[in-house]
């Protein structure tokens, strides 16, 4: 028992050495993607939106067939596989003068999340219990936000320089990753057992309550991405710098590191899962609402914090209610299937806010892309209101939250 619980603990370690570089070596990039491109080269906000759109499409919509290998072949060779895939992505967008070259640098590095990010979802599964999940996620969002935050400040001081720069970043961080876990990652077996590629893509399909909420959630993504597209183009117009991206997620990571583990120790305490994610969707909503009213870049900012709390309140929730319903015997597939609404909102979030912003620049209205996504915001929050408060799913939300 004792060399069991070191060897969650050193795995848990790992989890956050490893998140920790992932999440800098993407966030040196992707936010900065829309500055570069649309702002500085001037092409369409559409066609920025549509590379970014097949990226998601391919991390989060594939991330079934990932854990699904993952489950039969474990998780070290496909985290490492697919870091290096999302180097040579980097490194390609770095080069990206035409929108094709743009569009598969974002297929190479959504190919690579679809091999790495199952089975780091599945390792947390693995290596908590049940009862310690929520405080572990709100944990892990703190590491992600700090490493967030300096990769955006980062990436912006080198965008002083050359995008160049900022791609071939982002992609020696991805390096450094995979070596880590080559060395530091012990071959854990995922699932309980170990079973075929299509037996596990058949046991998360057949589920259906999963899935049924897996792609509710796909409005609560459409409006979660617009950090990467929306919001900086707009507080780079409010502001004048490009340091609004870095200072954006300084806010982020300030309230993460200040917020996010009271709120998920008193939501453990007082609130459902379900309940969480319905009052953190809300706020979002109501904060879309506000800034499609703001002209200033003070109020910009503090709307912002509004929307980020809201997030801050549903992630860990929403994290912990998706691995309740996991089965163990396709732990990876199931956390991989949990990104397919990530992949349908994240996509519709990217297509809808760039082609938003091109017709609201058109027409000198700021304000339709914010009222539109809170349209989107409350239609989500009604139907993730009406299915979780379902008798059954009701009970597996109390289950969850007591530990099983």
């Amino acid at each position: 028992m004792a060399r069991m619980a070191q060897a969650r603990r050193l795995g848990r370690y790992f989890i956050f050495l490893d998140t920790a570089l992932v999440v800098f070596g993407f966030f040196i990039v992707f936010p900065l993607i829309s500055l570069h491109f649309v702002d500085q080269m001037s092409w369409a906000a559409a066609a920025v939106g549509l590379a970014l759109a097949i990226r998601q499409l391919l991390q989060q919509g594939l991330g079934l067939l990932g854990g699904s290998l993952a489950d039969r072949y474990g998780a070290r060779p496909l985290i490492v596989g697919g870091m290096l895939l999302r180097a040579a992505g980097f490194a390609a967008m770095a080069e990206a003068e035409s929108a094709t070259l743009l569009i598969f640098s974002c297929v190479l590095s959504g190919l690579g999340g679809t091999l790495f990010d199952p089975p780091r979802s599945a390792l947390i599964l693995k290596l908590t219990r049940p009862s310690e999940r929520s405080r572990f996620y709100a944990l892990l969002m703190m590491v992600e936000s700090a490493a967030g935050v300096a990769g955006a400040m980062i990436g912006s001081w080198l965008l002083h320089f050359d995008f160049w720069g900022v791609g071939m970043g982002g992609g020696a961080i991805f390096v450094l990753a995979a070596a880590a876990t080559l060395w530091l990652l012990p071959r854990y077996r995922v699932p309980a057992r170990r079973s075929s590629p299509l037996a596990s893509m058949r046991t998360v399909l057949a589920d259906r309550r999963y899935m049924q909420l897996v792609l509710t959630l796909s409005g609560y993504y459409a409006l979660g991405v617009q950090i990467m597209l929306l919001v900086p183009v707009v507080l780079k117009q409010l502001t004048g710098s490009n340091q609004a991206v870095g200072w954006m997620f300084a806010l982020e990571t300030v309230l993460s590191l200040s917020l996010l583990y009271p709120l998920a120790r008193i939501g453990e305490r007082h609130f459902t899962p379900a309940g969480r994610i319905l009052c953190g969707i809300g706020l979002m909503c109501f904060s879309l609402l506000l800034m499609s009213m703001i002209r200033q870049p003070v109020m910009a900012f503090a709307v912002l914090a509004l929307f980020y709390i809201g997030s801050l309140i549903t992630e860990p929730a929403r994290e912990t209610l998706l691995a309740s319903m996991a089965s163990s015997e396709a732990r990876a597939s199931y956390t991989g299937t949990s990104r397919l609404g990530l992949a349908l909102g994240g996509a519709a979030g990217y297509l809808g806010g760039g082609w938003l912003l091109d017709i609201s620049r058109s027409m000198a209205l700021p304000a339709l892309p914010w009222l539109v996504l809170t349209v989107v915001g409350i239609v989500t929050l009604l139907a993730l209101q009406r299915q979780l408060q379902t008798p059954s799913i009701g009970r597996l939300h109390a289950s969850g939250a007591l530990g099983q």
